[in-house]
């Protein structure tokens, strides 16, 4: 079964269920690692994620990832993990929770002679995103390689 095939039915069938555990669920990746194949559900909240957290949504959906066997009988290593603080900045969702705040944009070719920017996202839509920086600065999504938010500690 490809990939995003079982990404896809895992999607459908798990995010109600987690979602109604109070959790959002921000991805899932099959794929090859070191040690086999791995299912890996990437879960945040607004309280941030603790590894209570991710044992509780793990008890709850292994036996139902049993029943719609997603893998049709592969074998694979199930995890649950947090996004952590520098989740990129993928869906409207992410850019809505970060307006406001400081993201670092990094684009496939220079602009400006530069391909990395920092500064306040202001806005966004399908087409652009937004920053202040020095000046207000208008980046074209599909020119745009890479969207994190900046963590300063």
């Amino acid at each position: 079964m490809s990939s995003n095939k079982v990404k896809d039915i895992c999607s459908e069938k798990l995010t109600p269920i987690i979602e109604g555990l109070g959790y959002e669920l921000v991805e899932v990746f099959y794929g090859k690692q070191l040690d086999g194949m791995n299912l890996i559900f990437f879960i945040d909240s607004p309280n941030g994620i603790t590894i209570e957290d991710c044992e509780k949504v793990h008890r709850t959906i292994d036996p139902i990832l049993d029943e719609i066997n997603p893998t049709n009988d592969a074998h694979y290593i199930l995890s649950v993990s947090s996004v952590g603080l520098d989740r990129p900045i993928k869906t409207d969702r992410d850019f809505n929770k970060n307006m406001g705040k400081e993201i670092e944009i990094t684009l496939f070719a220079k602009q400006d002679g530069k391909k990395v920017f920092k500064g306040i996202l202001k806005a966004f839509d399908e087409n652009s995103i937004v920053i202040e920086s020095e000046g207000v600065q208008t980046f074209d999504r599909k020119k745009v390689a890479h969207v994190a938010p900046v963590i300063n500690f």
